[in-house]
């Protein structure tokens, strides 16, 4: 596809983490384990809520989408980080590079509406529980969730396609470890600060109003909270939001630290670091943030192994 002298390449590069041989296969291994563990834990996360009927409650159905937004997210950037790894050639073809943007971005927004409509469900089960079930019907849990779906997914798709539209100059090599939007707008021969204020208008949107809308949640749940007069009371209302609460600090927690700052914007190191925050090391603790603060998680977790132990005990006799 070609623009004069302006083209697009066939593939591009991706200059990655290290040019080090013994770095790259460190870190190979070490990525490996932890996507390893991802993939394992949100399986077993999905898994158990299908088992327990005790599970079957919104705040789990949207644990559910949370688990395959954040495998989905860490399979759309790792897999390739890994193969790249132990790679002489680290090229990624112009097609898997679209396809990695929009899918990597589109999950990236999925999850921050998502947390949004969980604080939301939280706010409903701490300030009326009365009600809960009432307000919180399986018809209004489904559009909630398929909001998050799809304002992410159209998100990402009108910034791919804007920014695969842009004249791009011979340049190939994108420093970063996967196709992110600001490495790949860069690349651009033209001037990208019109594209740099939408991106950075997108992003406060998607970030910034599920924010905001998580921020007045915990507002009204923890005033709800300090209302209750019994000290177990104002415990177990607090339980009821613990893991959530862990998780939102830390997703919105960096991403805030990152964006909002006296420079202007971020390193390309800190872009990197930022990336593999959100590819790696959020989805691998989500489930164990929820298995870890959750009684009823526990509870379940205690309840299957009982049964798994009983079960190998009849075959062994």
């Amino acid at each position: 596809m070609g623009m004069g002298n302006q083209t697009w390449e066939r593939e591009f590069i991706l200059l990655g983490l290290s040019s080090d041989w013994d770095t790259q296969v460190s870190l190979f291994v070490l990525f490996l384990i932890k996507y390893m563990v991802t993939v394992l834990g949100n399986f077993f996360i999905v898994l158990l809520i299908r088992l327990d009927s005790r599970l079957h409650t919104p705040m789990y159905f949207f644990l559910t989408n949370l688990s395959l937004v954040d495998v989905s997210y860490a399979t759309s950037i790792v897999p390739q980080m890994l193969a790249h790894f132990l790679a002489a050639h680290k090229a990624i073809p112009f097609v898997s590079c679209a396809a990695q943007l929009f899918f990597s971005l589109g999950l990236g927004g999925i999850e921050f509406v998502l947390l949004a409509v969980m604080a939301y469900d939280r706010y409903v089960a701490v300030c009326n529980p009365l009600r809960y079930s009432v307000i919180m019907h399986g018809g209004l849990c489904a559009r909630l969730a398929i909001t998050s779906w799809v304002s992410g997914s159209v998100n990402s798709l009108m910034q791919t396609v804007i920014t695969f539209q842009l004249p791009m100059c011979q340049n190939k090599y994108i420093d970063h470890i996967s196709c992110e939007l600001l490495a790949v707008v860069r690349l651009a021969c033209v001037d990208t600060s019109s594209n740099e204020i939408a991106i950075m208008v997108s992003s406060i949107v998607l970030l910034m109003t599920p924010f905001c809308l998580v921020l007045l949640s915990y507002i009204q749940i923890i005033s709800t909270i300090l209302k209750i007069q019994s000290t177990e009371g104002r415990k177990k209302a607090f339980h009821t939001c613990a893991s959530h609460l862990t998780v939102v600090v830390l997703c919105y927690g960096m991403a805030i630290f990152t964006y909002i700052q006296p420079r202007s914007s971020p390193s390309v190191l800190q872009e990197k670091l930022i990336s593999l925050f959100y590819a790696v090391l959020t989805p691998m603790l989500n489930p164990m943030i929820y298995s870890v603060r959750n009684k009823e998680v526990k509870g379940a977790w205690q309840k299957l192994l009982g049964q798994l132990s009983g079960l190998t005990s009849k075959l062994a006799t």
